[in-house]
């Protein structure tokens, strides 16, 4: 997590910009976005439409168009964020951001092969530990994602994350307060 005393920005700058959740942060050259509270997924898309997520990033991260090469590149809001607008040329932790992008990419990698129950239950270990808070049963992810978000993360269809959040629950592995998801702690 990249700490907020680390980045200069212009004055004008420093106001935070609020957005709605599924908003989309814009996209300027030499432009990124410090995250002060809530989460964001971006993303790409293939020719024929098909989302492939880059990375999901919360409180102190910093994103932007600037730190790939990747076109489209997207920034969806999946809860209601604050974020705060960074010129590239003034981060003086640039290689630190980079690595945090470069580590994500490599975590979201590895979700995407091996048997789909198997990758299921990484991302959502991932999710916890990035996003997820300690409750009296488990880990409670703080990120609501549908299933259609889950499905475009691990390369799978809706209907597959579906039937493998029932069996999940079946299991005793997971459950829900309200609309977030618990990873249950063993006993």
């Amino acid at each position: 997590m990249v700490n907020s005393n680390l980045m200069l920005a212009k004055p004008e700058d420093l106001v935070l910009r609020l957005f709605k959740r599924r908003e989309y942060l814009s996209s300027h050259c030499n432009q990124l976005w410090q995250i002060e509270s809530g989460a964001v997924r971006t993303y790409t898309l293939t020719d024929d439409g098909t989302v492939i997520a880059l990375g999901f990033w919360g409180e102190g991260d910093v994103i932007g168009q600037s730190l790939t090469r990747i076109q489209p590149y997207e920034m969806e809001c999946l809860t209601d964020v604050q974020a705060r607008v960074l010129h590239l040329n003034e981060c003086d932790q640039l290689n630190q951001i980079l690595f945090s992008h470069l580590h994500q990419a490599q975590e979201l990698l590895r979700v995407r092969s091996g048997q789909i129950h198997h990758r299921f239950w990484q991302l959502l270990d991932w999710l916890a530990d990035k996003f997820g808070h300690e409750s009296e049963r488990g880990q409670l992810i703080k990120l609501r994602l549908t299933h259609q978000d889950f499905a475009d993360t691990l390369g799978t269809t809706r209907v597959t994350v579906t039937r493998l959040l029932g069996q999940f629950e079946r299991e005793g592995r997971i459950g829900w307060v309200g609309q977030q998801l618990l990873l249950i702690r063993d006993s």
